[in-house]
């Protein structure tokens, strides 16, 4: 008897997910139960933001994938049940973003995940 293939988590498909001209991807690879952590000039490492749960971290990606700026997955380093990625961002007025993000993976879904941010001010 055959089993099912488990998720596979692969950098084409966080590139996929990462330059759509949507969240909708990139929101189905998180599990249910995923904790985004991000640390920013607003957000400093002693007192983060943490989002709990895959509809807290769709709100927020719902909102960035509303503006006028494109996403692009720069480098991804996929080993076992980690992962690590830059992501670079530019609205349209020229303001760039740049992220870095170290992932958690189960059954190919991210459930942690550690983003910091900097941009253009």
């Amino acid at each position: 008897m055959a089993t099912a293939a488990e998720p596979v988590f692969t950098s084409d498909t966080l590139r996929r997910c990462v330059e759509a001209d949507t969240s909708a991807p990139l929101k189905s690879l998180y599990a249910d139960d995923a904790e985004l952590r991000i640390v920013d000039r607003n957000t400093q490492p002693s007192h983060p933001k943490v989002l709990h749960g895959r509809d807290e971290i769709a709100a927020m990606l719902d909102d960035v994938y509303s503006r006028d700026m494109t996403h692009k997955l720069e480098r991804c380093v996929v080993q076992g049940d980690q992962a690590a990625y830059s992501e670079s961002c530019e609205y349209s007025d020229g303001v760039r973003v740049l992220s870095e993000s170290m992932l958690s993976l189960r059954d190919g879904k991210i459930t942690e995940q550690t983003l910091i941010q900097a941009w253009d001010e």
